[in-house]
């Protein structure tokens, strides 16, 4: 997954009508506008102190630049360092934060001040280990070469004295996700704020885990498709497990706060008066603005199933929206 994510995204700009997947951002400013705020008013309460925003996997920079507009309004500049690894990408980004620094890593990110990261639909691009329940026991789920096709096996030593007690019994074919690499990157990033001071916010589809699921998909011109064709050639992707994520970072000392239904947290932090100023402003776009509220925040769109998540400094404020 992590070798065919890779390629896919190092090769295209999978965004948008012409691509495969449309985020958040891209469907409205609104979004990234929200952001922008929710950072910044962590920023004044926490005493306007020095700090950097930092975005993993930018996309486009749609949201960076939407955010910082937002936060330039609240009279805060931060230098940006967008973590991307895509060069088809980066010169997306570039157009729209000319100022933008770039990593390949968040640990090349300077650690002398606090940290405002934001991660929008990161988390469930990075690879997940699956463990099937076979008649003889929990197997790990590897990838088989069974010409002309790739197919999931169960194979290897039986692990289940790994498993949580209350999913050991599930039925035979269930399967269970885990995703080190993101329990990893979250342990990095509590770790960052623990020591440096700061906030993340964390959106993304999930659920809060421990569950028993298959949620391994892919996408290709916008229409689900075989995650064992074409590697390399379609986006891969899977639920993002928020209980995992927050106890990875709070083992590190930061706090964490929800998650809550996205649409919710959007309603909380004003989207519908936001709306309202846009439409006035334009007329014309009344329409397409309400359609983009409803699609951020409708519970049979994204409202339910995409989660925001927050992370914060020991001695960082509460953040809005997570009440």
């Amino acid at each position: 997954m992590a070798a065919a994510n890779r390629h896919y995204y190092a090769t295209r700009d999978p965004l948008g009508a012409a691509g495969d997947f449309t985020t958040a951002p891209e469907i409205s400013q609104m979004f990234g506008e929200l952001v922008g705020l929710w950072l910044a008013d962590l920023w004044l309460r926490a005493g306007k102190p020095g700090v950097r925003y930092v975005e993993l996997g930018p996309g486009r920079g749609t949201l960076a630049a939407d955010a910082l507009r937002a936060m330039r309004s609240a009279g805060l500049v931060p230098p940006v360092h967008l973590v991307e690894t895509s060069p088809t990408l980066r010169e997306q980004q570039r157009q729209r934060v000319p100022d933008a620094v770039f990593h390949d890593d968040l640990d090349d990110v300077p650690s002398d001040r606090p940290l405002l990261i934001v991660a929008n639909e990161f988390f469930d691009a990075l690879p997940i280990r699956q463990l099937v329940r076979a008649p003889n026991g929990w197997r790990e789920r590897h990838v088989a070469w069974a010409d002309p096709l790739f197919v999931p096996v169960a194979s290897g030593p039986a692990l289940d004295q790994i498993l949580p007690d209350q999913l050991r019994g599930s039925p035979i074919g269930s399967i269970i996700e885990t995703s080190p690499a993101s329990a990893a990157v979250a342990r990095r990033i509590g770790h960052r704020l623990a020591g440096q001071g700061g906030a993340a916010l964390i959106v993304d589809y999930g659920y809060e885990g421990p569950a028993i699921g298959d949620t391994l998909q892919a996408v290709r011109a916008h229409a689900y498709v075989n995650p064992f064709e074409e590697p390399g050639e379609r986006d891969l992707t899977a639920h993002v497990d928020f209980a995992t994520l927050a106890e990875a970072a709070r083992a590190e000392g930061a706090r964490s706060f929800g998650p809550v239904g996205q649409g919710a947290w959007l309603e909380r932090m004003g989207i519908a008066a936001r709306a309202e100023r846009l439409a006035a402003a334009s007329p014309a776009r009344a329409d397409e603005i309400g359609a983009a509220v409803a699609r951020l925040t409708g519970p049979d769109q994204m409202g339910t199933l995409f989660k925001a998540l927050a992370l914060t400094a020991p001695d960082w404020p509460q953040p809005v929206g997570f009440e």
